[in-house]
């Protein structure tokens, strides 16, 4: 299934583009009106962006949003594979889309070769994807102490075996993965990871430029993702890490070569960031940031869409944690950003958003100003011996198989 997203330019916050191509590489061409595609197997994608999968926030309600705004490849949250393959109700609800979503891109997470290959297999038969993500960049301690996560690519041949079995399973559905430099400075493993995706028929990769053990923090190292790009050379790769506007993305791609960038934590409380990036790939002029009663707008929207998914009650306390990052930059006072904090329905919640002065608008500079968590750094948990036998290929402990963040 090829789509090819329109460039929309709805109102929002648009950074500054630049009018030079990017480079012509695997995956990537730039059409005649400018604006470059990404090609991810049969996938078109332009602007060649792509959101990240982040559990508990890519649900279809943010994915609606985002979609508003611009074009893109729009993934869900994380989904375990054991859970397709079990048939669990909770699982399968999470891999929802709307009925408009195209293509329909989900990330699977497994530990087990054959519970992703026949969770891949499932979604194909049903005719649920259109295309499949593998992670392998979690760096959280409750799946990495197991083998899970970014411990995988660590051990390189379990890592094949898990990658064989999502493209077997997969058949014509491109499978891509995306994962991190390494466990730490002294078990760099983004390399050899990146060169047996493509070994094995993988359609692309993205790496998100930090360690396990940096979580959040620190800087994200474009120069890795240059390096990246050097060794894969028949696929697309993709950059991931410290883009917070659309200008950032066309960087990243100018300084790395990459033929996509991947959007996460620069798109919480700013959906419109695609409409931004959609205009800096396109090369035309930012326009102004949102004031507060655009913002509002959209809280209310998304509210909305969260409301229709899971329940008012479920809804409002989900996106709890939506309104400080909508709310960056704009000098509202933390009395109000508290109660809003706290609210219970979503009457109260449309009461308190309309006693705000809708004329607001952001402090300069917070556009680009980073979001959601900072974690970090840490001492990554793995199994015992794990990096002393990096050459086995045995499925680690199921316990690795638990839901839980992207990385």
């Amino acid at each position: 299934m090829a789509t090819v997203f329109a460039a929309a330019t709805p109102p929002g916050d648009r950074s500054p583009g630049s009018n030079e191509s990017p480079p012509n590489e695997p995956g990537h061409q730039t059409p005649g009106a400018g604006m470059p595609v990404l090609r991810i197997g049969p996938i078109e994608v332009s602007p060649p962006i792509v959101l990240a999968p982040m559990a508990g926030i890519t649900n279809p309600a943010f994915r609606r949003v985002c979609r508003s705004y611009g074009g893109g490849l729009f993934v869900s949250e994380m989904i375990t594979a054991r859970g397709l393959v079990e048939d669990s109700a909770k699982t399968w609800s999470l891999a929802r889309f709307d009925a408009d979503e195209s293509p329909r891109s989900i990330q699977l997470y497994g530990t087990d070769p054959w519970s992703v290959g026949e969770a891949a297999r499932r979604l194909v038969e049903q005719g649920h994807v259109d295309h499949i993500d593998i992670n392998l960049g979690c760096p959280v301690r409750k799946i990495t102490r197991h083998g899970g996560g970014a411990a995988l690519c660590a051990r390189p041949r379990l890592l094949e075996r898990i990658l064989r079995a999502a493209v077997v399973g997969a058949g014509a559905i491109p499978v891509t993965v995306k994962f991190r430099i390494g466990i730490n400075d002294d078990v760099i493993t983004f390399l050899d990871a990146g060169r047996v995706a493509e070994d094995v028929g993988c359609a692309a990769v993205a790496l998100h430029g930090r360690t396990a053990a940096q979580l959040y923090s620190g800087d994200a190292d474009w120069a890795a993702i240059a390096a990246l790009k050097q060794a894969v050379t028949t696929i697309p790769v993709l950059g991931n890490g410290d883009v917070w506007t659309g200008a950032d993305a066309v960087r990243m791609q100018r300084e790395t070569g990459c033929d996509g960038v991947v959007v996460g934590r620069g798109c919480l409380g700013r959906p419109w960031i695609f409409a931004e990036l959609d205009a800096a790939f396109a090369g035309r002029p930012a326009a102004p940031s949102p004031v507060l009663g655009a913002v509002i707008e959209t809280m209310l929207a998304h509210v909305g869409h969260l409301t229709e998914l899971i329940g008012e009650n479920r809804a409002l306390r989900d996106f709890r944690k939506h309104v400080p990052w909508y709310l960056t930059g704009y000098p509202i006072g933390g009395a109000a950003r508290r109660v809003l904090g706290t609210i219970a329905t979503r009457s109260q919640f449309e009461d308190l958003l309309g006693q705000l002065d809708g004329s607001v608008r952001p402090m300069p500079g917070s556009a680009a100003k980073p979001r959601g968590t900072h974690r970090g750094p840490q001492v990554v948990a793995l199994p015992d011996g794990w990096l002393a036998d990096r050459d086995c290929a045995d499925t680690p402990n199921r316990m690795a198989d638990a839901s839980t963040s992207g990385g």
